[in-house]
């Protein structure tokens, strides 16, 4: 049984992966070359915007249209990201230039926006809409120059070249909308060396647009769909009208650039846009705070816990004894089961099915297997894995159900497998309907979510149900003190031992931890940036998991030495503490950082908000619990009990 656990996850993992082999490989394996004018598809992802957070098709809006609309078949992951990638009606060849062409239209005629569709596009721009475009996998970028001297002399000046995801629809001046209507796409390859006799081949490495909004009056076509832009600064920018119909041409250029850039180092250019010197110096910052502090905790705790022992270990006489005091004099009701110790066991079983899977996606992220390249492939894994990580989550509940003097399992089972599953589909149900009613591309289609149900009740149940069976069949947790039949009566506390009071001291030193790369996350998420920052992540998670279980021993032993044995539920919410700073932290984001004042907007934000810090708090619970528990177990084994 423990071998085939041992390769249980990765087996599963790989199946997982394999589940779209079509949309996902590994960076670096799968190479397209391309020859001499052979086509380059365009296609198109979404529209997104921090200001509103809902991703839309691109045909939401009145874009020129190929004669045949093909849409990409997607993976669990972009559907849940609310890609649609569908093709464009951009004809791009291979090292071929274009100056202007006109997208759509017959001949000479300029396409008329109506006035429905000139309101929902002039509503768009207003949002701060962006549009994403992929050539060859890689997405657009538009190019931004910042001059990065600051001291004041021209002649020294050195532009700090960054990029912008995909390029902004629009943009707004003195109350006037204007579209941008023109782009030009500039892209970059890299010449593959060959033999003499056999043709070159090419490589697309990056894709950059200018966008530009030109107005009809100052664009000539002609017949054959070519196109003449103005030269200079001489022409205006094209307007769109909400209250009237607007003409207007959609036209593009190709630009074709050769690079040094290899194939395997295409993607760095979209990955290294922050100050990576900066991350490094916050990261070692955390790490040595985290492990000054957590060392100094360990010292006065490992001190003051030997001359406990050594003491109460003493043969004294009995008058010695009786003036005892600490957390020896509890040991006949530590180990005394808790209130509602099901629910207890099935949090902290979600708890481990969570550490599991986060373990392993960061762990084969940080090796390069779910780069952005490979679409959709991090929330696909992470679904599936935590679907079959129920096998562990199960076992560790069922074990410490039957240690906390539990009967029902099958009762208990159920509970694993449905409460915290349950909450997040509830939560993530009842936003669905609100952007099902917005007719974004973000809301999950009705089949995309009876395959999650099924995936639910299918995998994740019958897994944590055979995981339940054994860990309850298997000896309880040997516990090396016995429970007194009458529990013993509790002191008064002081102040600073309330509940809440705990969760804000233990809070702060595993939040501190993470906080810089929370601020990454968090643009990563509500700000449609990249993340590929996986090896400061694992190294920010070994450390949450250390801070998170020193801070949990040194919280259980206080409450000990108070004489308070009622430790199992709240060493669970106090070891969580770190999670009550990222809703704060949430807010202050929400606040300084974003954009959003609509109401929709505002509550698909505090919604997921919720489900990362109810996931953040199961997390750390449970890391803390089980951490507290050895220590308690170890600490009232090494003491002599009459």
């Amino acid at each position: 049984m423990a071998a085939a656990m041992d390769w249980l996850p990765w087996s599963l993992l790989l199946f997982s992966l394999m589940c779209d082999t079509g949309a996902f490989y590994v960076p670096g394996v799968a190479p397209i070359n391309f020859h001499q004018n052979d086509p380059v598809e365009i296609k198109a992802v979404k529209l997104t915007s921090s200001r509103t957070q809902l991703p839309y098709e691109y045909y939401s809006l009145p874009f020129c249209q190929p004669s045949k609309i093909t849409y990409k078949a997607e993976n669990l992951g972009e559907v849940l990201r609310g890609d649609r990638i569908v093709n464009t009606p951009f004809q791009v060849l291979m090292n071929s230039e274009k100056k202007c062409e006109v997208l759509c239209g017959q001949s000479n005629k300029p396409v008329t926006l109506t006035m429905e569709q000139s309101r929902l596009v002039a509503e768009r721009i207003s949002e701060d809409y962006y549009v994403h475009l992929i050539a060859d996998n890689l997405p657009v970028a538009t190019r931004l120059e910042l001059y990065s001297n600051r001291d004041g002399d021209d002649k020294k000046k050195e532009k700090d070249v960054q990029f912008e995801h995909g390029y902004r629809l629009g943009f707004t001046d003195v109350n006037k909308i204007y579209l941008h209507n023109h782009l030009s796409f500039i892209l970059y390859y890299h010449r593959e060396d060959l033999e003499e006799d056999r043709e070159h081949t090419y490589r697309v490495v990056r894709f950059e647009v200018i966008p530009q909004s030109v107005r009809l009056e100052d664009l000539k076509a002609d017949e054959k769909s070519s196109c003449t832009l103005p030269e200079g600064t001489n022409s205006s920018p094209q307007e769109i009208d909400p209250t009237k119909e607007n003409q207007l041409y959609f036209t593009y250029s190709v630009h074709w650039e050769e690079s040094d850039i290899k194939w395997a180092s295409r993607w760095d250019t979209y990955l290294t846009m922050s100050d990576v010197q900066i991350h490094w110096f916050s990261i070692i910052n955390s790490v040595v705070v985290v492990f000054f502090l957590s060392g100094i905790l360990s010292m006065i705790i490992i001190r003051t816990l030997r001359k406990d022992i050594a003491n109460y270990n003493k043969e004294d006489d009995i008058e010695d004894t009786m003036e005892e005091s600490g957390w020896k004099l509890v040991h006949g009701d530590v180990f005394r089961p808790p209130q509602y110790p099901m629910i207890l066991s099935s949090l902290l079983g979600s708890g481990i099915q969570l550490f599991c899977m986060i373990l392993i996606v960061i762990f084969v992220a940080m090796l390069g297997m779910l780069s952005p390249s490979s679409r959709g492939a991090l929330m696909t894994t992470a679904c599936f894995l935590f679907m079959f990580m129920g096998v562990f989550g199960g076992f560790s509940a069922g074990r410490l159900y039957r240690t906390l003097k539990g009967h029902r399992w099958k009762k208990g089972a159920f509970c694993t497998a449905t409460l915290y599953p349950g909450v997040v589909f509830g939560i993530c149900f009842v936003l669905n309907c609100f952007i099902w009613g917005k007719h974004s591309s973000g809301a999950v289609p009705f089949p995309t979510m009876v395959a999650l149900l099924c995936m639910w009740f299918g995998i994740s149940l019958p897994l944590v149900y055979l995981g339940y069976y054994f860990g309850f069949r298997k000896q309880p947790y040997d516990n090396p003190v016995r429970t007194n039949q009458i529990p013993r009566q509790i002191p008064e506390q002081r102040w600073y031992m309330n509940r809440f009071v705990g969760i804000l001291m233990a809070g702060i030193l595993p939040f501190g931890a993470m906080f810089i790369e929370l601020f990454f996350i968090f643009s990563a998420i509500w700000e449609n940036q990249f993340y590929y920052l996986f090896g400061f992540l694992f190294l920010v998670f070994i450390i949450l998991v250390v801070s998170c279980s020193q801070i949990s021993i040194v919280m259980v032993y206080f409450q000990l030495c108070a004489e308070d044995y009622r430790w199992w539920w709240r060493n669970f919410l106090v070891s969580g503490g770190s999670a009550f700073y990222v809703l704060v932290y949430a807010i202050f984001y929400f606040v300084n950082k974003l954009d959003i004042v609509e109401f929709i907007p505002s509550l698909l934000y505090f919604g997921y908000t919720a489900l990362m810090v109810l996931s953040f708090w199961l997390l750390t619970g449970t890391i803390g619990f089980y951490a507290a528990y050895m220590f308690v177990r170890k600490i009232y084994a090494a003491v002599k009990i009459d």
